[in-house]
């Protein structure tokens, strides 16, 4: 809620934050324009998650171009929840960090294995598929990405 938020940025602000080091917060859609109208110019948000295409039918979604019409330039993609809980694999993320790219975002891109996937020891085959799906996606684009 608007009040978390605020305590949040409050401490954020408080500082102190390495002029060095880039500082993103990741932001319910909701709140995108909430967060970046109170967030110090250092700071830069994230949306946590966009559609592939510019428009359509895609009820809930959010597009990279209504991010950046609210003055948000990052989105974050590929989280674990949103491999687990909806389902997404490889090939749709990676559409997804694509358009994102050449709507002009910044990307953060998840790739990490399930617990499951760790006990069973496939933690390097899982982050190699996971990345190798985004190369293609990404293609001279790195400096606009980030991998978590």
């Amino acid at each position: 809620d608007k009040n978390q938020i605020d305590e949040i940025i409050n401490n954020l602000k408080k500082g102190p934050l390495d002029p060095n080091v880039e500082v993103v917060v990741g932001v319910p859609a909701i709140y995108l324009a909430y967060v970046k109208g109170i967030v110090p110019d250092s700071i830069e948000v994230a949306a946590q998650n966009c559609w592939k295409v510019p428009k359509g039918a895609v009820t809930g979604e959010i597009s990279p171009a209504m991010i950046k019409d609210v003055g948000v330039n990052w989105v974050i993609l590929g989280h674990s929840e949103r491999r687990t809980i909806f389902g997404e694999k490889d090939d749709l993320v990676a559409d997804k960090v694509a358009h994102a790219l050449e709507s002009g975002l910044k990307v953060i891109a998840c790739i990490g294995e399930t617990l499951e996937e760790r006990e069973a020891g496939k933690t390097e085959e899982v982050v190699f598929r996971q990345t190798k799906a985004l190369v293609p996606a990404i293609g001279s684009n790195w400096a606009n990405v980030v991998l978590a």
